[in-house]
């Protein structure tokens, strides 16, 4: 690689890079120009759901690659029609529409439930949303988030998204009125900590929805997809939304999305929604792909003992080096620090050979691959300690 192309500059600054630089990823791990190994248990944000490379995602893209890449959301094509009906006959859900980002799903999720306001319900449209949310960066996803300080970004911000507080069931219906159409929120926020909705909680929404007449709204963009031990989170709450919408894991690193409806509030007509590149049958086809070895035999039970082996290995080392709370569902967890080292604990953590994400100054998230073995759990709990108790102890030594 000539020095004309390491030039950083001519990229938009969005956020701080570290000055590593990734050329390869196997599985569970990512390669520098050195040829160093880095146990990922990022993902890409929960995105690699089996991996880097994984060989059904590399055939899948060859294959439709050499048949069909794109031909025009105007026409049908096999993948898309194969993805969408993998995905009812493993929901609760009836109809699908395949776009491309969480964002753009999430959009998508807002646009139905108004319009089934517009029809069913004297054009309600409010969509009561959550504090400490993160439903994407579009400019009325960030108004229907409730990531702190985002109100400051971009204003105006959209009308339409009332901030209730997760597990809270009287904040939310304070907030109910004639013009609320809906509630929408994450079952585990992840961008928000790793903070999950409560069983009692997540029923009394359900609960509120039927009484009210209101859709209910779950992004499982990050917990969807067998990130939580099912395919879908809201499986283990024994409750079925209204509206669903799905991303990250779907691709298995490919971008893709989707938004699913049940047949009552699957209210869109021809014009109402639309993308370039909805549905095109070679992301299409990757889903599918991924979407079958997330059904095959004995791969969720596997991600529901790799999260346990985790859960306990974090509780442990909290334990042991007096941190705080571990929380979260399958291979979506938190660890809470006990103080605001979490940018320290990623940067060690890196230079230790393993990747980590801080959502919040004091926490850790971990999204490792789903097929993530038993030792590569073992092994990064391993630098995980080693990384912590040489921040801790640096913080330590520097308050003496």
């Amino acid at each position: 690689m000539t020095s004309l192309y390491r030039n950083t500059s001519y990229l938009m600054s969005i956020t701080e890079r570290p000055p590593v630089m990734f050329v390869r990823g196997a599985g569970s791990y990512l390669y520098d120009e050195a040829g160093l190994a880095y146990l990922d248990w990022m993902q890409g944000w929960a995105v690699n759901c089996l991996g880097h490379a994984p060989d059904i995602v590399v055939a899948a893209l060859a294959r439709q690659a050499s048949t069909l890449i794109t031909a025009s959301p105007a026409f049908h094509n096999l993948p898309a029609i194969e993805l969408a009906t993998l995905l009812t006959r493993h929901s609760a859900l009836d109809q699908v529409f395949l776009c491309n980002t969480g964002a753009e799903a999430n959009e998508g999720a807002i646009k139905l439930a108004r319009k089934w306001g517009q029809l069913h319900k004297n054009g309600a449209f409010e969509v009561i949303s959550f504090d400490k949310a993160f439903h994407g960066r579009t400019i009325a996803m960030m108004s229907a988030s409730g990531k702190p300080g985002w109100d400051t970004y971009f204003p105006p911000q959209v009308p339409g998204f009332p901030k209730a507080q997760l597990n809270d069931l009287d904040s939310v219906k304070a907030l109910i009125g004639p013009q609320t159409v809906a509630i929408m929120l994450e079952p585990i926020q992840g961008e928000g900590g790793v903070n999950p909705a409560s069983l009692a909680f997540m029923r009394g929404l359900r609960a509120l929805c039927d009484e009210h007449k209101l859709l209910l709204i779950l992004d499982e963009i990050q917990t969807g997809c067998g990130r939580t031990g099912t395919l879908f989170a809201y499986e283990q709450y024994g409750i079925e939304p209204d509206i669903m919408t799905l991303g990250k894991g779907l691709g298995g690193g490919v971008p893709i999305a989707a938004l699913l409806a049940k047949q009552h509030c699957s209210v869109f007509q021809p014009g109402d929604q639309g993308g370039t590149f909805a549905g095109n049958p070679l992301t299409a086809a990757v889903g599918t792909a991924v979407l079958n070895a997330l059904l095959a035999p004995g791969f969720l039970e596997n991600v529901e003992l790799r999260g346990q082996q985790l859960h306990d290995g974090l509780s442990q080392i909290s334990h042991d080096l007096a941190l705080g709370e571990v929380r979260g569902a399958g291979l979506l967890l938190a660890l809470e620090l006990g103080a605001h080292i979490g940018p320290q604990v990623v940067d060690a953590a890196r230079r230790n050979g393993l990747l980590l994400n801080a959502p919040r100054p004091h926490s850790l998230r971990f999204m490792p691959a789903l097929n993530s073995t038993e030792r590569e759990i073992r092994d990064g709990l391993r630098l995980l300690r080693q990384t912590l108790e040489h921040v801790l102890c640096g913080q330590a030594t520097a308050q003496v």
